[in-house]
Formats: C-alpha cells, structure tokens, sequence
C-alpha cells in the first residue's frame, strides 16, 4: 500500500520528485544532524514505494536517486575518506514471503555447482541497531577508521573510534595482514545510555532519541575528549579490503579469525542449514531480543562459502548473497487523540497519551506512557500532535517524539491536573518533583488496596493475617472502602471469602480487636502519608503529642520537628488538608472502632547520650524485644541502623551477639551493654 504522502491522482514523476526530495531530507536530518525526524518503519516505506515507481518507470531513474545510494554524503567537518572496497548496504526482507523469495534467488544461481537449496550454509547473526564503521589496520596498528557515508565516501573518525574500550589498537597474533579492514557496528549497550541520558538530563544537557542516534552523534564529535566519555561498544561482522593475508574459505572462518586477531564478534552467530533455518533462528532472536544488552532491529543472512559469495555477485549496492531480515517496526508514527491521567496504587499522577491505534512491535497500540510531568513538558506533547511512538518487547509503549512541523495550529500545551481524576482529591507536586500525587491517600479509589495493605502492615497496625489476598478479596467484593471499614467486619461476612473459615475469620476479627490498642506513632505511620516512615512519625508523635496538633500545624511548624524539612512538611499537610482523609481518621477513632493509644512519653531526646547517633542493635535483649528497643532508640534521638559501617556510632550488644559485634570490633566502633542502654533511659529494667 503506498503511503499517505502519494496523493491519489498524481502523476508517477511529479510523486517520484517529491518522494526523492522527502527522503534525503530525512537522510540528512539523520546521517548528518543525527537527529532522526521519522521511524525506521516510516522511512522503509518511502524507500519502497519509491522503488516501486523506479520498478514501473525505469525511464524515471536517474544517478541522484536515494535507491541508487547507501546513506547520505559526508559532514563537512571531517575529512574524507574514499573506501577501498564500497561499503553496501542489504536489501530487506519484511516477511516469510520475502525471505523465501530471497532464497529463491540464490539456488538458481549456484545449481550449475549441484547445489540443493535445503543445504546451502547460511551465517545467522543479529543486525545491530548502531552505527557502520570501518576499521583499517596496517602491519596489525590501527591506521584509519571512517563512517560509512554513502557507501563510497565516507568520514575519517580515527582520533574517535581509538576511544572506543573494546576496539583494539594493535592486533592480537604473529602473522598479520599487511592489510585488514575489519566493518563492524558502533552501538550504546542499552543500560549505558540509559545512564547517560540520565545524567545528561540531570545537567540540564541534550539527551538523545535512541541508542543508535546516541552511538551516531557520538563518533561525529570533533572532541574525542567527549567521544570518550560515551559509553561505546563495538562489534566487528566482516572485512573489506584484505592485503597479505589469505582468506578463509567460508564467512564462519573469517568471523573465527577475526576473534582470533583481538576483535569483538557477536556471540549470537550461527550457522544455519536453508531458509529453514534462518527462520527458526529468527524467530528464536525475537523470543530473546528483549534480554539482549544492545538494540537489534533484525537479524542478517550470509550465505557462508566466500566462493559462493563471489560467484552470486552483487545487484545495484547490494550483494545477492545477504539479506537483513528485519523484526515488527518498534517504531511508528501515529496522533495524539487525547492525554488522560491515571492515578497509581502510591497516588502518582501519570499522564497517558490516547493515540489513534497503530501498529507497532508486533501489536496494535492506542495508549503510551508519557512518564510524568517533566516529561510531558520536555518533549512538548499537545493533543493533535503526530508523535513517534515505540514499543520494545513487553516495555509499555512510550511516546518517543514529537514531530514539531505537523503540529496543527491552536494545540495547547498540557498542565498538572488541580484534581484527582479518581477522587476529586487536590493533586500535589512540589517544586524539584517530577511526579504529581492525588493527596486522599485514605479515600481515593485508586489507590484503595495499597493504603490498607500498609496500614494493616506490621509495623503500623499489626493487623495479623490481613495480608494482600485478603485485602484483595475485601476490596474486590466492596467490603471494604477505606482502612476504617475493616472495623465494621464480622465474621459472617469473612466467613463467605474463598479459603475463610469460620475460625480463621473469627481470627482476623479478634486481630483487628486486638490492634485498636496501638501507639501514636504506629497509627501516625499507618496512615501512609508520603514520606512519614516510622522514624518521622516517632518524631511528630514525639513533637507534638496530639493528632489535632498535627493536623492543624503549618508547614513552618511542621518544620519544628528535627529532620523534618520542606519537602516532607508538604507532604503532611497536604494529606490532614484533605476533607477526605480527615474523615477516614474520624471514622477511625469513634468509639465504636476505638482505636486508641496511652499519651506519649515526654522524653528530652536531645538530652540524651543516643541523640544524633547511629545504633546497630546485635544479640538478644533480656528486657524487650528487637521492635521495642528499636522504637525506644527512636525516642531518645538516635537513628538505628541495620549493619556496621564506619558511620556507626554504637552497637548495642546482647546475648549471643553475631558477627556485627566481630565487625565493630575490627573497626573500633564503641559498644554498649543492655546494662547502659537501660540506664540512659533512667530505668533498671522493663
């Protein structure tokens, strides 16, 4: 099907002209600004359909045509680089079809040696998604390394490709060729630009599309300073031009040699018997393709006898003997219908970008991640935007891009939503964050089943046996809406859940009696507020020692409290400011429900010898258990910790202590007896 830039009614030339012009716009925009303006998928099929016209209008054919070349002309801030040998590209196969007709064209071609087509030896091995470069070697040194350009010219990248870890400098071995020009791929391992996007981002500097753009751009830098600071690979999958040095007999050979002088090959080759085969090795990289380290957007088809080779020869710039046999485009364009926003289990606001369906990666995709707010913002997405959107494996598909000169006119840009979506809770992002939260932490739908799991946790409630299956039931069934619903269940009512029985719900029943006496930090840290982990609702509960005080303070006195600062200050009074919240909480506390807890302690913390220290707890404790001294450690000001570092102030030692007293010992961090950990509370025992 001819793509939607051929117009209906246009004639063949005028269509072809304009066809040409399109692709190397696009050419350049890619091999000369490395910044891709369209898909992969998008781009082959300009190309094909630009042939199909050449295929029925051979008179229309002239020697500018992007068919009768590999890639675009050099950059001007290189030096050029004439290769030896042209460095061609591969026709493609999209299907079965095409990969049989391929195999089709080999057979014939070497009948004449007796050769059966279920036999012909092929080498299989991935088609990186990176970057074409060769390598020449003089008397076994480095000499030259060039892009590939347009395959007859390219450009001299030697003082970059030296920075490159895995690309040796010198060969390995006694008899070396006058002579080797190894060609491999030049690519970013996925998790390496992962990274430096990451940090780019971080400071505030370009970040790039995709692994293969990042590769690209990064061997065209006139610095080799910053080439060397990008986290390159490489591999090496043949040879051009070849000096003193005899060939092997087959591909396989080579590949074998080419690891023997020192050069990367790809682990994953194979030799493959028939199309066959090649298509059982096929379909075996896309199972695996997700688990690879490093992009790969087909695999590739040698047939291995180099005799062979030579006697099937080449058609136009591509050799009859190869073809690349490319997976499902990752890659599409497509537009942007709609952005809604989801609210997660936690409360995050995500926005999601509703697309007029496409398909890509194997499936049809009408929604795409857009990550969070930052996101949305940096790359600009509007509602009427043509996007480019990509799925990899099982990963959520995300919107790539956005293709700036189709934007219509009037699309606004998109802002945080004031309100939850789910709940009409006011939505929260603070400055520095880039995830927006809905604050009714309590109430909010969404986010129902993760706010009752923490509160019936163990260190909040101690709700036991009220684990996440039985929270899932209780929420599935509409039993229960908010953490203070579970007090309203009866043991008729658990008794009709799957795997319930009559005594097991009276349990649950009796453990939710049981947890109504509770401590006001527990309960405070039960409520799940964003960044009050125990330790923080020690110190408020500490601090203030009412809960109204709490929910009625100002950030400014919610600042009061020690290690409390502006972000988590927030954070609390963004969740007491909640009509919704503040209503769970009443709900809570009636006497009906009669969760409850003694007032607690005054405690000068800052008195105290453990104020500001590091604790390590190791051995038992006669007097009280692991959580209660932990929780008396926190009153007095200390910060207990669960290994020994150097930053350790004091390990507490009990009996039968284990190896973090043989630690602190080794790096002289001081101890302390139950003895003297019970005096600096002013008590004998408890």
């Amino acid at each position: 099907m001819a793509p939607k830039h051929a117009r209906a009614g246009k004639s063949p030339a005028v269509e072809l002209d304009k066809l040409k012009r399109e692709i190397e716009a696009h050419d350049y925009a890619y091999h000369v600004l490395d910044s891709p303006t369209i898909p992969d998928a998008e781009y082959d099929r300009l190309m094909r359909r630009l042939k199909e016209i050449e295929a029925e209008h051979p008179d229309l054919v002239t020697p500018d045509s992007p068919t009768r070349r590999v890639g675009a002309a050099p950059a001007s801030d290189f030096k050029p680089v004439r290769h030896t040998k042209p460095m061609l590209s591969l026709e493609n196969a999209f299907d079965e079809a095409e990969l049989a007709a391929f195999g089709k064209r080999v057979t014939p071609r070497l009948a004449a040696a007796g050769v059966d087509a279920a036999t012909v030896e092929y080498v299989a091995e991935p088609k990186l998604d990176g970057a074409a470069v060769s390598f020449r070697y003089e008397s076994g040194v480095l000499a030259l390394a060039a892009t590939r350009g347009d395959g007859m010219v390219g450009e001299d990248i030697t003082h970059n490709a030296r920075t490159i870890p895995s690309l040796p400098l010198r060969l390995r071995g006694r008899k070396l060729p006058q002579v080797l020009e190894a060609r491999g791929e030049v690519y970013m391992p996925r998790a390496r630009f992962d990274e430096f996007n990451r940090q780019a981002a971080a400071r505030g500097e370009r970040t790039f599309v995709n692994p293969r753009n990042a590769a690209a751009g990064s061997l065209r830098q006139l610095d080799p300073k910053i080439t060397a600071a990008r986290p390159l690979d490489v591999f090496i999958y043949g040879i051009g031009d070849v000096q003193g040095w005899k060939l092997p007999a087959t591909h396989a050979e080579v590949l074998r040699a080419l690891k023997e002088f020192g050069f990367r090959t790809s682990p994953n080759w194979k030799l493959v018997a028939g199309i066959q085969g090649c298509l059982a090795y096929y379909s075996n990289m896309g199972r695996n393709r997700a688990d690879l380290p490093y992009d790969i957007d087909g695999v590739v088809y040698k047939v291995n006898d180099l005799a062979w080779q030579e006697k099937l020869g080449f058609v136009s710039r591509a050799p009859r003997w190869a073809i690349a046999h490319k997976f499902a485009a990752q890659e599409e364009l497509t537009e942007v219908v709609g952005i809604e926003f989801q609210v997660g289990r936690t409360g995050a606001v995500t926005p999601v970008a509703r697309l007029k369906p496409v398909f890509v990666g194997g499936v049809t995709v009408s929604n795409a991640t857009l990550h969070n707010f930052d996101e949305l913002s940096r790359k600009d997405v509007r509602v009427g935007d043509t996007v480019i959107v990509r799925r990899a494996g099982d990963v959520i598909p995300e919107v790539v891009q956005v293709i700036a000169d189709r934007r219509p006119r009037g699309a606004k840009a998109v802002s945080v939503p004031a309100r939850c979506p789910v709940c009409g809770s006011q939505v929260v992002r603070l400055e520095g964050e880039a995830i927006a939260r809905c604050s009714g932490g309590l109430f909010c739908a969404a986010q129902r089943k993760e706010s009752i799991r923490h509160f019936a946790s163990r260190s909040a409630m101690d709700i036991e046996g009220l684990g996440t299956k039985l929270v899932d039931q209780l929420v599935d069934r509409g039993l229960v809406s908010t953490p203070a619903d579970l007090y309203d269940l009866t043991p008729d009512a658990l008794s009709e859940l799957d795997r319930m029985a009559e005594k097991s719900a009276q349990n649950i029943v009796d453990a939710l009696k049981k947890s109504t006496e509770t401590t006001f930090a527990r309960f405070l840290y039960a409520l799940g507020i964003r960044d009050v982990g125990e330790a923080t609702a020690l110190a408020l509960a500490t601090h203030f020692r009412s809960l109204k005080d709490i929910m009625d303070a100002d950030e400014e006195k919610l600042q009061e409290v020690p290690d409390i600062g502006p972000v988590v200050a927030g954070h609390i009074r963004a969740f007491f400011q909640q009509r919704h919240n503040r209503e769970v909480i009443e709900r809570l506390l009636k006497p009906k429900r009669g969760i409850h807890w003694p007032e607690p302690p005054k405690v000068a913390a800052r008195a105290s010898p453990l104020a500001g220290k590091r604790v390590v707890l190791t051995g038992t404790l006669s007097s009280m258990s692991r959580e209660q001294a932990k929780a008396k450690l926190q009153s007095l000001g200390a910060k207990v910790m669960n290994s020994v570092s150097k930053n350790t102030d004091i390990v507490i030692v009990g009996e039968n202590p284990g190896s973090k007293l043989e630690k602190a010992s080794a790096m002289s961090v001081s101890t302390m007896s139950e003895g003297e950990f019970l005096s600096c509370m002013g008590v004998r025992n408890e």
